[in-house]
């Protein structure tokens, strides 16, 4: 197992810093905006963990946070944080491509969608890229990465179904179908795979990683 480097760990320590306090600032805001489909400040909060975005930067807020400490970097830590940066990087293109327009955030809501949708991804990115870990990205990782975002998937259009609210426009299946909302999610899965299969191509190509 190989451990992360301890210049590296300073960077994964800010990147987790990053995610974990959007995400903080996201719940004390959602807290105060309760909504007609989730009434008390308690369930508005509690919903915000629906959002890809919410949980990509909690899986790359954790998962920097274990590198940061040391942690050996074996099959699961490697797929989990394969899949943070992934997610990551498909948040930020998705968000400012297309849900940005859509977006006019104020006050603490414009501090958490700074965070989430812009720090965040540039950081994981970047982090990736100059710091690694090198080396550790594979066919079998890249793969398994895959379970994340499908997982996600299904288990949205499962609960939208029942309580009839989706948390992205693209996948409300109430407004655009399921034929729209199926090519919506090809787009994106693409964008995922192709993404992870370019980690695998360049990983063992980029300098860094183990200094």
């Amino acid at each position: 197992m190989i451990r992360t480097a301890p210049l590296a760990r300073i960077w994964f320590g800010a990147v987790a810093a990053v995610c974990l306090l959007g995400i903080a600032i996201q719940l004390v805001f959602s807290a105060g905006q309760p909504s007609e489909r989730f009434p008390t400040g308690l369930s508005n909060a509690l919903n915000i963990f629906a959002f890809f975005t919410i949980l990509t930067n909690l899986l790359l807020g954790l998962t920097s946070l274990a590198l940061s400490a040391g942690r050996p970097q074996g099959l699961a830590l490697r797929v989990l944080h394969l899949d943070a940066v992934l997610g990551i990087a498909v948040t930020g293109v998705v968000y400012h491509l297309v849900l940005a327009p859509l977006d006019d955030p104020r006050g603490l809501a414009a501090v958490a969608n700074f965070l989430l949708h812009t720090a965040a991804p540039v950081l994981g990115v970047v982090g990736w890229l100059v710091v690694g870990p090198r080396g550790l990205t594979s066919l079998r990782t890249v793969l398994l990465a895959a379970i994340y975002p499908l997982a996600w998937l299904a288990v949205t259009l499962g609960r939208g179904a029942v309580i009839d609210w989706y948390p992205y426009p693209f996948v409300d299946v109430s407004a655009l179908g399921y034929g729209r909302v199926a090519l919506d999610c090809v787009v994106v899965a693409v964008l995922f795979l192709g993404l992870g299969f370019g980690a695998l191509a360049v990983d063992r190509r980029l300098p860094g990683g183990q200094a």
